[in-house]
């Protein structure tokens, strides 16, 4: 049994999960009851995401070891994996009490704080980590990117350059730097970084989402969206709503000073247009640029399988709110009016339907499909009340329904914002 373990224990560090896992079914064939065994077993089943099975391992490793720290620290990774946070928090703490002196602890305690944007705890969760061992690997990447949610881009900055050079093999390290670099807008060696990031470890996705971002970076319409998500990803939740709803009554209370004082409203109009432009762009952007990165040759091998499906409805959609723009002003009437409302519905259609793919998959993302699918039949509905209703009233009911449909819309901005902010748990 002690060889099968000790395999085991080694496949694990070399990320070979399905092979540790079979020496561990066989350890725990000869000793059923071994606490250590059941417990990397679950560690290694929640690699490959079969989260049920995982978590009744490590709650038996913990009924066999109750004292054992390493049994609450997998049901912590299995909860932070899970989307738990409460929990993983719960049993980090646990086995930090147990072996306050175990770095890695105090990383997955980190790692938790900053899945609930809670820099300030993060950073001091590394830094007691950095003080156990002070050259963790895990506790300095998450110092770093704790630091630079905090704004401290200098320090951050420091603590990976001095990981790097520490250990310049490591994939997490290269892509933490690469996210440093685009905090900092330097896309193009944030690009180098990622890109090494990628040769140590392919499937590091921390550092594909990376490299995308970083491609649309050079273009400098994005590197100013970017610059600005990047800061929203440093507020709170609550911050974020006062952000985005500040923004919306400030343009409301602009836009009523210029309705009602003609001589202002010259002055007005440029930051009203400029507000609904740079609002479109916050939804608009990422899904577009994403479009335009199949188009270049390393671009579309960077996208991930998701972000390859949106694009294809976004363009989809843009494409079919283009092609209406351009019957509208070439067509003949009655062509001409078809155009028309076919470019007042896809054109429109583009921000809840971004908004679908914004959100969490699982019931968040059905929840806003549906809305948008809710959207179309307003407008499938009131067209057939208009082609099967009396003719005296088909102008009253289409623009009934477009108004209801484009208010549908803009309510979608918040209804996408809301189910964003949705973390599903696993």
């Amino acid at each position: 049994m002690a060889e099968h373990l000790q395999r085991a224990f080694l496949l694990f560090e070399q990320s070979r999960y399905d092979l540790a896992e079979q020496e561990l079914r066989q350890a725990l064939a000869e000793t059923p009851d071994e606490a250590a065994a059941h417990t990397l077993l679950a560690l290694c089943l929640a690699h490959r995401e079969a989260f049920d099975e995982a978590t009744r391992e490590a709650k038996r490793g913990i009924e066999l070891a109750p004292d054992m720290p390493f049994g609450f620290y997998a049901i912590g990774c299995i909860c932070r994996d899970r989307n738990r946070f409460d929990e993983a928090a719960t049993a980090a703490g646990e086995a930090i009490r147990l072996d306050p002196e175990d770095a890695d602890y105090h990383a997955l305690l980190a790692s938790v704080r900053i899945a609930q944007s809670r820099w300030q705890d993060a950073l001091a969760s590394a830094e007691t980590g950095l003080e156990a061992e002070p050259e963790h690997v895990a506790c300095t990447n998450l110092r770093a990117i704790a630091l630079v949610k905090l704004g401290r881009r200098a320090e951050a900055g420091a603590t990976i350059d001095a990981a790097l050079a520490r250990d310049p093999d490591n994939a997490t390290t290269h892509a933490n730097q690469g996210w440093t670099l685009l905090d900092r807008g330097d896309p193009k060696r944030a690009l180098e970084h990622f890109r090494e990031a990628l040769r140590l470890d392919p499937t590091n996705d921390w550092a594909r989402h990376g490299i995308v971002e970083a491609l649309k970076a050079r273009n400098v319409v994005y590197a100013m969206m970017l610059r600005y998500f990047l800061w929203m990803a440093k507020l709170s939740g609550g911050a974020r709503w006062a952000v985005i709803l500040g923004g919306y009554f400030l343009y409301r209370v602009l836009r009523t000073a210029a309705d009602n004082n003609p001589k202002a409203a010259p002055y007005i109009q440029p930051v009203l247009i400029a507000y609904t432009i740079f609002a479109l762009m916050t939804w608009l952007s990422s899904p577009f640029f994403n479009l335009l990165l199949r188009l270049n040759r390393f671009g579309r091998y960077a996208l991930s399988r998701e972000q390859t499906v949106a694009s294809n409805w976004f363009g989809a959609c843009l494409l079919l709110a283009l092609g209406s723009l351009a019957v509208w002003l070439l067509a003949p009437a009655p062509w001409s009016t078809f155009g028309l409302l076919g470019a007042v519905v896809f054109g429109p259609l583009l921000i809840p339907l971004t908004a679908v793919f914004a959100c969490d998959a699982g019931w968040p993302r059905w929840a806003m499909a549906a809305y948008t699918v809710l959207l179309l039949m307003i407008v499938a509905g009131g067209l057939a009340m208009v082609v099967l209703g009396p003719p005296s009233q088909a102008a009253g009911v289409l623009t009934g329904t477009m108004s209801l449909f484009l208010g549908g819309v803009f309510v979608s901005q918040f209804v996408g914002m809301g189910l964003a902010a949705v973390t599903v748990r696993k």
